[in-house]
């Protein structure tokens, strides 16, 4: 029998769903404001945006931050950037202040296609622990985004894998359709180490992350917000909903090109 606690509840779930839209274009219009998205919207337009799609061999790059994961960043985030099938990449490594091995792993790394960063001071991060997960990682992705090149952009967190033709696939997606930004399904493993696929089917606050978009080098312009925390959003969702409020056009692979891994040694500051 449904109890009277839970029907409330279901109300009140009901309720946040039709209120969240609402609350988060508010915040958009505060934090972007009309101006930019009328901007965006005709730069969007312009030959120089849209030359990237016509580009016969664009560069990708692939961002990741890392903190204190030598082993993981090189045994599966970094061997899955390099075993990508499209071989027009680069990947630019930032550490949050590493103070384990990642340095001298990183230096063994011979690849040109690599660049390693380790940032002299780490990102200043909220003491609660909840908090710290929303924004942790800041700094060092901020700062692998100004030392972008490529023409196109993803990222990867320094414990999960892409799948080998992801970059491939995702380009030819966005250049297909003129995208601003793709996203996928992607696979998140739960703590009793089953998985489960998370469809992404739509635009949401978790139903993307930040390993799996893939979007145009423009919004290299549009950091992440270290300060996102005091929202309560996660730090990759409060840079999306921003890109989203800008208008700009988004589509959905429906590949799964992500394995998203639980976390199990994330290193406390």
């Amino acid at each position: 029998m449904t109890t009277l606690r839970s029907r409330i509840s279901d109300v009140g779930k009901e309720l946040w769903a039709n209120f969240r839209p609402a609350k988060e274009a508010v915040l958009s219009l505060r934090e972007v404001g009309l101006r930019r998205r009328a901007e965006f919207q005709r730069l969007r337009k312009s030959p120089e945006y849209q030359a990237v799609y016509d580009n016969p061999e664009p560069l990708v790059s692939i961002l990741i931050a890392t903190y204190n994961r030598a082993q993981l960043l090189r045994d599966r985030s970094l061997r899955s950037c390099l075993e990508q099938t499209y071989s027009n990449i680069e990947v630019i490594v930032v550490g949050d202040c590493c103070t384990d091995d990642t340095a001298a792993i990183m230096a063994e790394v011979d690849d040109t296609r690599v660049r390693f960063v380790n940032l002299p001071e780490r990102g200043n991060y909220p003491a609660d622990p909840y908090l710290r997960y929303l924004v942790a990682g800041t700094k060092p992705v901020n700062q692998a985004l100004a030392l972008a090149r490529g023409d196109f952009i993803t990222h990867l967190d320094d414990d999960d894998e892409h799948a080998p033709d992801r970059t491939q696939e995702l380009l030819e997606c966005i250049r297909e359709k003129r995208s601003d930004l793709v996203f996928h399904p992607f696979r998140c493993e739960l703590p009793d180490g089953q998985w489960l696929v998370n469809e992404a089917e739509k635009f949401h606050c978790g139903r993307v992350t930040t390993s799996s978009i893939f979007y145009h080098r423009h919004f290299r312009s549009l950091p992440w917000d270290p300060l996102a925390w005091r929202l309560g959003e996660p730090g990759d969702w409060n840079r999306l909903r921003k890109i989203k409020f800008m208008g700009a056009k988004v589509q959905r692979d429906s590949g799964i090109h992500l394995a998203h891994y639980r976390e199990q040694n994330q290193a406390k500051p």
